[in-house]
C-alpha cells in the first residue's frame, strides 16, 4: 500500500488507515485480530482508536493485538481524547482532562507513546490556547510524536493552526480528521481550504458515507448492517434520503462501467481528493476490511470521478469559499 506523509510533517501514513469504533462493540478480539493481521500484511500502518470507543475498550483490545499479532513498531497508532459520552457537556479539552486521559489511553494502550493524539472536537468551554497547550506538553514529554484535531470548523483549524506556527516552541497540528465522502462534502467549504493553507494533512473518517456507500442500503436496511445495529443506527438514517439515493444510483452505475463494487469507487473517489492523506475505514467484519483494501489498484477514470463530482457537489453560498449562491 501507499504511504503519503500526514500534512507537511516528515510521519509518513498509509493511504487507507484503518479505524476501530466497532472494536469492543460489534467486532469481538478474534475478528479484530483478523482485520489487523489483513491490514498490515496489505501494507496499512495507520491504525484509528479512541478512548471513547466502546468506552477505551477499542484501545485496550489494540494493545492485547501487539503484545504478539503485530509488532508495535510496524504501526501508526492514533488516538483521541476530549469527547464526552451523555448529556451536558460534549466535549471537554481543558488542559487537565486531556493530560490524564492520554496517560489513561497509553496504560490501556501498553505504549509509553502514541504516534498521533487528536482532540475529539472543539470545546466552547476551554480556551483554545490551553487545549493546544495540552498537546504541546504531550509531545514536548515523549507521549505524542504528533498531535492533530478532530471535527473543528474552517475558522476553528485556521486559528488553531496559526497561534501553533506563531512560536517556535509551540507544535503545528499535522492532521485534522473529519467525515468525507460522496455523502459529505461540507468539510470543502472551509475546512479543507484552511488545511491545505496551514498545512495540516486530512484524515477522512467514514469514506463510506457510514457504510450506505457500499450500495448496502438500496433496498431496505440489511438485518446485519450497521443500520439495524442498536449502536449505530442512528447515525446511518441521516444519510438515506432522496438526494443520497441518487448520488448511490450514479455510484452504482459508475462501478458496473468500470466492472467493479461501488464500495471501490466510494473508496478511492475520497482517497485520492486533495488534501486526504489516508482515509479511515472502520469494517465489521475482515472480509468487509479485505473488499475495502483491495481498492489500492484502483484508480478512476477522469470522467467518472467528474459525474461523481456533480452528483454529489455541496452547495457553496456566500460566503463560503468558491461560493455560487447567495
Amino acid at each position: 500500500m501507499k504511504q503519503r506523509h500526514l500534512g507537511r510533517t516528515g510521519l509518513t501514513v498509509s493511504r487507507i488507515g484503518l479505524g476501530t469504533l466497532t472494536w469492543g462493540l460489534d467486532t469481538d478480539e478474534q475478528e479484530a485480530a483478523e482485520q489487523l493481521k489483513a491490514f498490515v500484511d496489505a501494507g496499512g500502518t495507520l491504525v484509528d482508536t479512541s478512548d471513547a470507543y466502546a468506552d477505551g475498550g477499542a484501545e485496550y483490545l489494540l494493545s492485547r493485538l501487539t503484545d504478539g499479532l503485530v509488532p508495535r513498531s510496524d504501526l501508526v497508532i492514533a488516538t483521541k481524547a476530549g469527547a464526552r459520552p451523555g448529556p451536558g457537556r460534549r466535549h471537554d479539552a481543558s488542559r487537565g482532562h486531556l493530560l490524564t486521559a492520554l496517560d489513561a489511553s497509553l496504560r490501556r494502550l501498553n505504549t509509553d507513546h502514541v504516534d498521533l493524539w487528536q482532540v475529539d472536537g472543539h470545546d466552547p468551554a476551554t480556551p483554545l490556547d490551553e487545549t493546544l497547550h495540552a498537546l504541546d506538553i504531550a509531545v514536548a514529554s515523549g507521549r505524542a510524536r504528533y498531535t492533530g484535531v478532530c471535527d473543528f470548523s474552517g475558522w476553528q483549524l485556521a486559528k488553531a493552526a496559526a497561534w501553533q506556527h506563531g512560536h517556535p516552541a509551540r507544535v503545528p497540528p499535522a492532521a485534522a480528521q473529519l467525515e468525507y465522502s460522496l455523502l459529505q462534502r461540507g468539510l470543502e467549504r472551509e475546512v479543507l481550504p484552511a488545511a491545505l493553507d496551514a498545512g495540516v494533512g486530512m484524515l477522512a473518517s467514514s469514506p463510506l458515507g457510514r457504510g450506505v456507500l457500499t450500495g448496502k442500503y438500496r433496498h431496505g436496511v440489511p438485518p446485519e448492517s450497521r443500520g439495524a445495529s442498536s449502536h449505530h443506527a442512528g447515525t446511518v438514517q441521516p444519510y438515506l434520503g432522496e438526494r443520497s439515493r441518487r448520488i448511490v444510483d450514479a455510484l452504482a452505475t459508475a462501478a458496473d462501467g468500470l466492472a467493479t463494487s461501488p464500495l471501490k469507487v466510494a473508496l478511492a473517489w475520497v482517497r485520492d481528493r486533495p488534501g486526504v492523506a489516508s482515509a479511515l475505514v472502520g469494517a465489521r467484519t475482515s472480509a468487509q476490511l479485505q473488499a475495502a483494501l483491495s481498492v489500492e489498484a484502483l484508480t478512476l477514470p477522469g470522467e467518472i470521478r467528474g459525474a461523481l463530482d456533480d452528483v454529489s457537489a455541496p452547495v457553496h453560498r456566500y460566503p463560503d469559499q468558491g461560493w455560487t449562491e447567495l
